[in-house]
């Protein structure tokens, strides 16, 4: 759910795209899930999640994963940076980027987006097609 709220609502991808691509990747893919799902989080199926939920990755993180055992098992870059910063990295101070071995853009990439903007410009288009 969160990477498809992400790249539907986030980056503005249609949910078409994620689905072709969980479809080839998921060794246990099923079609109606598969399909559903996506539009679930697009906010467009039949029985959709309400336009305006748009997951936050970071808040999630946060919220599930309080110790960031996740993060540190599939993202070993990050498993030496304070719990504080696990889920914003990019937040961090310098001092505590380089006393983790971090360098923002080399050993863990910059933000793709801001979360907060993003959202509200996926309000935006949303209304407009809501409205039109």
């Amino acid at each position: 759910m969160i990477v498809g709220s992400f790249l539907v609502k986030h980056l503005l991808i249609h949910w078409k795209e994620g689905e072709k691509w969980f479809w080839d990747t998921l060794v246990d893919a099923d079609l109606a899930n598969n399909t559903f799902g996506w539009q679930w989080a697009s906010g467009s199926g039949a029985d959709a999640a309400p336009y305006f939920r748009i997951f936050t990755p970071t808040v999630q993180g946060e919220r599930f994963d309080k110790e960031g055992n996740y993060v540190k098992k599939w993202i070993p870059e990050l498993k030496h940076i304070p719990k504080r910063y696990l889920h914003k990295p990019w937040e961090a101070p310098a001092e505590v980027l380089k006393e983790a071995c971090i360098e923002l853009g080399k050993d863990y990439p910059h933000p793709v987006v801001d979360h907060k903007e993003a959202r509200e410009h996926a309000i935006q288009r949303y209304d407009a097609v809501k409205f039109s």
